[in-house]
């Protein structure tokens, strides 16, 4: 991956001075036909991107394909890295990194013990919905999940800004 991105820094309000615990992630951006395919928990009401945590000798590509396929059944390709968001939250670090992918098959799904108990599954959205949806992060704050709808908003609006809502 060859081709620049942006990091942005977000800061929750209790972030503690130091970090002890950094999780890396990667998390695939599949925009067609104006929507974007997201997670969709349905036993929560929770939208997500999909995506998750590096694993032992991954790379972040191989780690955005292995995700998308666990949780969406699309097989990818990523193309590139559109932006890296470090989230702070208390004394946790969280380094999301997005990539553009284009879907090359389909294969099966492979969810988590928990993705099946929320009801997850993927979603394809209006890619202004998805934002108006992502954009009541201030709002979120009771329900644990502002960090992460303010995260997911950064990076569609970063998405349409780029050109690459199609």
């Amino acid at each position: 991956m060859l081709e620049s991105f942006e990091t942005v820094e977000q800061r929750a309000k209790n972030c503690a001075p130091e970090t002890t615990y950094c999780r890396p992630a990667a998390r695939g951006i599949i925009i067609e036909n104006g929507k974007v395919l997201l997670a969709h928990e349905l036993n929560t009401g929770v939208y997500e991107t999909p995506g998750g945590g590096l694993e032992a000798g991954e790379t972040l590509e191989e780690c955005c394909a292995r995700e998308l396929l666990e949780e969406t059944g699309r097989i990818v390709r990523v193309t590139r890295q559109i932006l890296r968001i470090n989230e702070y939250l208390d004394e946790r670090l969280f380094i999301s990194n997005y990539f553009l992918c284009e879907i090359t098959g389909m294969g099966e799904c492979n969810m988590t013990e928990a993705e099946i108990a929320h009801g997850a599954v993927p979603e394809w959205v209006e890619i202004d919905k998805a934002i108006e949806i992502f954009g009541t992060y201030p709002e979120k704050r009771d329900e644990g999940i502002a960090s992460l709808y303010q995260r997911e908003y950064t990076v569609l609006t970063k998405a349409k800004e780029l050109g690459l809502v199609k």
